[in-house]
């Protein structure tokens, strides 16, 4: 099995500021790598699981708790409106569950909201956020999620 997610995570000590913007012992988030939208992330399990039923209780907690706190840190950092979440995980060599974050800014074209703005991802290289913009995102929003107070649990 290839899969490029658990590949990454076994070098988790290793990666660069886009590929290791956050992580708990479940989850991991990384920015898109083949996107023309800064700001692009996506959430992948610690472990290999390829289908969300198959998450244990744990790590659908921290799936809704990573979302939203991705969600906060985007707005924070990027000055989005507003944040998808999507979850597909069928891509040949990524059928790790992974949930796309995406900031929806605030000017992006209507034919580009919603389910159009998967035509921001596969870009071409040359529209692709450089992997050192990326870095410096990835360290903002390090930082922004680090600031952040996590709310008690109940």
């Amino acid at each position: 099995m290839d899969c490029y997610a658990c590949r990454m995570n076994r070098t988790i000590d290793t990666l660069p500021p886009r590929e290791l913007i956050a992580a708990d012992p479940h989850w991991r988030v990384a920015h898109a790598m083949d996107t023309s939208l800064p700001g692009w992330l996506v959430l992948l399990p610690r472990r290999h699981v390829t289908a969300l039923a198959e998450l244990t209780d744990q790590e659908a907690t921290g799936l809704g708790s990573w979302q939203v706190r991705l969600s906060r840190a985007l707005t924070e950092v990027t000055g989005c409106a507003k944040t998808y979440a999507v979850q597909f995980a069928e891509a040949e060599g990524f059928a790790h569950v992974h949930v796309h974050v995406v900031p929806r800014m605030p000017d992006l074209a209507p034919a580009l909201r919603g389910p159009g703005v998967f035509a921001l991802l596969n870009a071409p290289t040359e529209e692709r956020v450089p992997p050192q913009a990326m870095d410096a995102l990835a360290t903002r929003l390090t930082a922004a999620l680090r600031s952040a107070a996590p709310e008690p649990e109940a």
